[in-house]
């Protein structure tokens, strides 16, 4: 017996000596195994996991998805004179200091707006880490290498514009921890966007991928973020005369579901509800309806009111009797439209530009096919947002809950964001040629513009008649002097891009940021008490901080912080 048990301890111990075996070797379940990645089918999942990113939204909850919006609502439109916060007051109260410049590094939008593109930026060099270990053909690589090189110029362009010198990491980075912010990372995004340009299709069988035009345009916008307008010119120059992109003939056609993919776009970043996409949170916001703007609907749509249009942005729509914007250089007071409280009646009769009434639900005007808003009843707190609503992101009525979310928040929808279309290169080729004494060309192109306005839909009520006195002309060709051209340009920006995550970015780049805004906070804060008090600080306020966060976290080997803080942080 004694022989037999000796025996069967011997045979146990060799079973548990394999079974150990087993466990070292065998891979831990739910866990990605790297080789299993190294191949093309391997490759495009990872390169669909870094597209993921490109909507700001990347699997996070809350605050992490909407400080980071495909829209840039928060950081590109809020902090400018287009738009309000809304809603009320306390609901994500840590946009009020942003909308009011009073924000610090410890700003939980601040911090998360950081996170996700990171986070694309490490998915994209993990990527071309592993794209050089796997045996594909030639232009496959090539292919993905490029989308990637466009992917990462994204993430960091989003970067930059919030955060100004952030720490430049790349799939040859050895320690990211240790790479300092010393300086503004163009080059880098440069030579990224050149690589895709080079190497990208002229079209894309898969819609939301990026094209050689794509990468073209958005060189010509990043030298503009430089005020390099002779260098960004021949970019737009390219895209303008040899892209093959057409205008819409109508304006509110960028901006409906319908019209998803169309001629006018070069690139667009996609959304889509109801997919079947399983996303466990709080809030039941698919990742891929671009839930990063799931705050904007109005309640009645099954939003929570945010990012409304202000005062000053509706009365910029007003143009005189020749059809010609008001060019004000003051904004005061007494530029604030009227309105009825109870929507019955549209006040204003004086003539406006028709794009005001696609851009922006106002009272006694129909709203899309909700019907006519009906005032203060439609706005959360009409102290804390005013009387509008922004209309480019939203859904119709007919196409609730077969383009619009039927679980969890119900305001995201299938309304792609539109990053770049033919209007915006119309718009920078203008400015370019303003900028070198082009008076006749600049005026030819804005007029493109002005002339679709003037051909486009206007809203009707019921009975076909227009909502308000719309009227549109071009400009007398060429602009009279610079200073008029370049005041009629940018105005143009406005009416043509508003509420489309542009105006910040653009009043900074002008180097007016700091007149026009306290302006507007000025004379919007009588209307709005929550701006009163407010003041824009120039040298400081055209950047946001950088999260204290990751200075924290960013020490070199004698414990001294890696990354510097932005000037007045």
């Amino acid at each position: 017996m004694k022989s037999i048990f000796s025996i069967l301890i011997v045979l146990y111990s060799l079973f548990l000596l394999s079974c150990s075996d087993d466990f070292l070797t065998t891979p831990p379940k739910g866990q990605a195994n790297e080789d299993l990645l190294l191949n093309s089918e391997g490759i495009d999942k990872l390169l669909i996991g870094v597209y993921a990113v490109v909507d700001g939204v990347h699997g996070e909850t809350g605050i992490g998805k909407w400080s980071s919006s495909v829209s840039n609502w928060v950081f590109g439109g809020v902090s400018s004179d287009d738009a309000y916060k809304g809603t009320v007051f306390g609901d994500q109260n840590q946009i009020n200091p942003i909308e009011g410049f009073y924000v610090d590094a410890t700003n939980q939008y601040v911090a998360n707006h950081w996170k996700p593109f990171y986070d694309g930026i490490s998915r994209a060099n993990d990527l071309l880490n592993k794209l050089v270990q796997v045996e594909l053909p030639e232009s496959e690589r090539i292919h993905v290498e490029a989308q990637v090189k466009f992917l990462r110029a994204h993430f960091y362009v989003e970067l930059t514009r919030v955060h100004g010198p952030v720490p430049y990491i790349d799939e040859n980075t050895e320690d990211p921890s240790l790479v300092p912010n010393d300086h503004f990372v163009w080059p880098e995004i440069e030579k990224d966007l050149l690589f895709a340009a080079e190497h990208l299709p002229h079209r894309q069988t898969d819609l939301g991928r990026p094209t050689k035009w794509s990468a073209i345009t958005y060189l010509g916008y990043v030298k503009l973020l430089q005020n390099k307008h002779s260098e960004a010119k021949p970019y737009l120059d390219d895209v303008f005369e040899n892209g093959g992109y057409v205008l819409m003939p109508s304006y509110e056609q960028n901006y409906l579901i319908a019209y998803n993919n169309n001629q006018e776009s070069i690139f667009e970043i996609q959304c889509t509800v109801n997919d079947g996409y399983s996303y466990d949170n709080p809030y039941g916001d698919t990742p891929n309806g671009c839930a990063g703007d799931s705050l904007l609907g109005m309640t009645f749509m099954g939003g929570s009111g945010f990012y409304q249009p202000s005062h000053n942005l509706v009365s910029s729509f007003r143009v005189g009797e020749d059809g010609l914007p008001l060019l004000f250089d003051e904004y005061s007071v007494d530029d604030i439209l009227p309105y009825d409280p109870e929507g019955k009646n549209v006040l204003y009769n004086d003539p406006v530009d028709p794009r005001l009434d696609h851009t922006i639900g106002r009272p006694g005007v129909p709203f899309l096919d909700w019907g006519v808003q009906e005032g203060h009843s439609w706005i959360r707190d009409p102290s804390n947002g005013g009387p509008y609503i922004n209309k480019k992101p939203m859904f119709l009525k007919s196409e609730e809950g077969s383009y619009s979310n039927t679980s969890g928040r119900t305001f995201p929808n299938a309304n792609n964001y539109r990053k770049f279309k033919l209007s915006h290169v119309i718009l920078w080729l203008a400015e370019c040629e303003v900028e070198e004494g082009n008076l006749t060309r600049a005026a030819e192109l804005v007029n493109l513009l002005r002339n679709r306005a003037k051909q486009s839909n206007v809203v009707t009520f019921e009975d076909g008649t227009p909502a308000a006195n719309y009227l549109v002309e071009p400009y007398k060709v060429p602009f009279p002097n610079q200073d008029y051209a370049r005041r009629a340009v940018r105005h143009e920006h406005r009416l043509e891009l508003s509420m489309e995550g542009y105006r910040f970015y653009d009043l900074v780049r002008w180097g007016v940021a700091s007149d026009v805004i306290n302006t507007f906070l000025q004379v919007d804060g009588t209307r709005m008490g929550h701006l009163r008090g407010a003041y824009f600080t120039e040298g400081q306020n055209e950047l946001w901080p950088i999260p204290q966060t990751q200075i924290d976290i960013t020490l070199d080997r004698n414990g001294q912080q890696i990354l510097i803080q932005n000037p007045g942080y």
